[in-house]
């Protein structure tokens, strides 16, 4: 039963637009069961022509995890149903997906990323919107996250990632905490044998973004420390001009482990950087 009162769109970033979305299907945590049957002929094909593309591109450019895992979503020829996803991802790392109907507020994201939940917007773009979208569409959840869900330590991270948002938001720190996702789990770069390479959802479900932020010599790519990126604005609308690089997975499961609060304390209060500000340590694409 839908929970009119308390479900609401939200909207983040600056938008001209209401956001889209059935929220009047959604229960009182945001969720919504997946309307398999709502999709068109022209959505699945939608989502076989982006899958198709962006798979093309990933050789050399994407993270070898995310290319190992990506052919655990299934089928490609047409939008995957969340429940045939679960039995697999359930049983590589306890994970399940659940649909929403888009955007949904700070605590009930973290609360189902702290419980192993991973919300996937239900619908997909249009044809016209097929090169660039403002909202994340069920292809960026999909394909652009869920990959990485398989791999046991990325897992891990984003679980914990969930626990310390709810955290941060009794701490009133959710705008410094957002940054570490945005420029970790949407716009992350990992440094492998063969050079630098994406594994942010972000990048990845982007065909323009995955090869620019790889190869461009535009932006700066800097090693991920938690006080930069937490400082650090970004931009929705555009390519970023920063990228932070780790070197494992492990690296940033273990960055993550210590308590926050003291690193939000002494972040108060000192001066942001602005989303194309340069540093003086730079990561050679």
């Amino acid at each position: 039963m839908a929970v009119e009162s308390l479900v609401k769109p939200v909207v983040y970033g600056a938008s001209e637009r209401p956001p889209r979305g059935d929220y009047s299907r959604a229960q009182a945590d945001y969720t919504c069961a997946q309307n398999f049957a709502a999709y068109t002929e022209a959505d699945h094909d939608t989502y076989r022509r982006l899958y198709e593309r962006q798979r093309a591109l990933l050789p050399g450019l994407a993270s070898e995890a995310f290319i190992q895992a990506l052919p655990s979503l299934g089928a490609s020829d047409r939008i995957p149903r969340f429940e045939e996803v679960n039995e697999r991802l359930h049983k590589a790392t306890g994970w399940e997906l659940v649909g929403v109907p888009g955007l949904i507020p700070e605590v009930p994201f973290f609360t189902l990323l702290a419980n192993r939940k991973f919300p996937v917007t239900d619908w997909i773009r249009k044809p016209e919107e097929f090169d660039y979208i403002v909202e994340p569409d069920i292809f960026h959840d999909l394909f652009g996250h869920v990959p990485l869900l398989f791999n046991p330590v990325f897992a891990d991270y984003v679980q914990r990632y969930g626990q310390g948002g709810l955290k941060a938001q009794g701490l009133g720190a959710c705008e410094m905490l957002s940054r570490l996702y945005w420029y970790t789990i949407e716009f992350g770069l990992i440094r492998e044998a063969g050079g630098l390479r994406a594994y942010g959802a972000g990048i990845l479900s982007s065909a323009g973004e995955l090869a620019y932020s790889v190869q461009s010599p535009e932006p700066q790519r800097i090693p991920l420390a938690l006080a930069r990126t937490m400082r650090t604005r970004y931009k929705i609308d555009t390519y970023q001009q920063t990228y932070f690089v780790i070197d494992s997975f492990e690296q940033l499961f273990d960055m993550t482990a210590a308590d926050f609060a003291p690193i939000y304390e002494e972040l108060q209060g000192l001066p942001e950087f602005a989303a194309d500000e340069r540093d003086g340590v730079v990561v050679a694409a």
